[in-house]
């Protein structure tokens, strides 16, 4: 039975400053390279080996994805990095103090924002619109989105699951996938097919590598476990 390991970058510099990141290319904090290390170590514990290995476009997941590959020793594995897999698009959030912007919006908006599963965030502003636009990470994208709900993360996400990672899984092929808090809730929702109220209450923490199997036989997915 092939296996998927997620696991949500490392703590990055933003998390640190408790700003909304979103699109924005931040790297890791020092904390969230350790955290990508002790991961990598669980990892190699528990003596799993992957086949192939995927990351959003964005540096925090893809420093996480070769932190743990390389504690593993797998670094000649196919990799792989695309935007379905990038955290949430938080528009005219992004770069925000989350606390501040609750002062000023109210806490049960900034919830509804950050939670509600239709609720998309102002938009962004033009000039961070056009600098990923102008961006070479996105060079295949007709269209920047100007911010998303967790809705339109499910719809950028499920054609990675049942185009790519479906098929990698029916190679007999294990997965890791480095990603993002919602990008691994969008994953989570498809995959265990959790409603769009229970959704909010899932929270992703940072550097934990979550364990999930597929059953080819049945074509199911597990709920999902964390390594311990």
């Amino acid at each position: 039975m092939p296996n998927i390991v997620l696991i949500r970058h490392g703590q990055s510099k933003w998390n640190l400053e408790n700003k909304f990141t979103g699109w924005k290319d931040i790297g890791l904090s020092e904390n969230g390279v350790k955290e990508a290390i002790e991961a990598g170590k669980l990892i190699k514990k528990h003596e799993m080996i992957f086949d192939v290995a995927f990351s959003s476009v964005l540096q925090r997941a893809i420093k996480t994805m070769s932190i743990i590959l390389k504690e593993n020793n797998l670094t000649n594995i196919p990799i792989f990095n695309t935007y379905m897999l990038n955290e949430r698009h938080y528009g005219g959030l992004t770069g925000l103090n989350k606390k501040e912007t609750a002062k000023i919006h109210g806490d049960e908006q900034v919830y509804k924002w950050r939670r509600s599963y239709k609720t998309k965030p102002p938009k962004s502003s033009e000039e961070f619109t056009m600098s990923l636009k102008k961006d070479t990470k996105y060079s295949d994208l007709n269209t920047i989105p100007e911010s998303e709900s967790l809705e339109d993360t499910v719809s950028r996400v499920y054609p990675f699951i049942k185009n790519t990672l479906i098929n990698h899984l029916n190679s007999l092929e294990n997965v890791l996938i480095a990603a993002h808090g919602n990008s691994i809730r969008a994953i989570l929702k498809i995959t265990e097919k959790i409603s769009d109220s229970e959704i909010s209450k899932l929270e992703i923490p940072t550097g934990k590598p979550i364990l999930v199997n597929y059953d080819m036989n049945e074509k199911k997915f597990s709920k999902h476990e964390y390594l311990k």
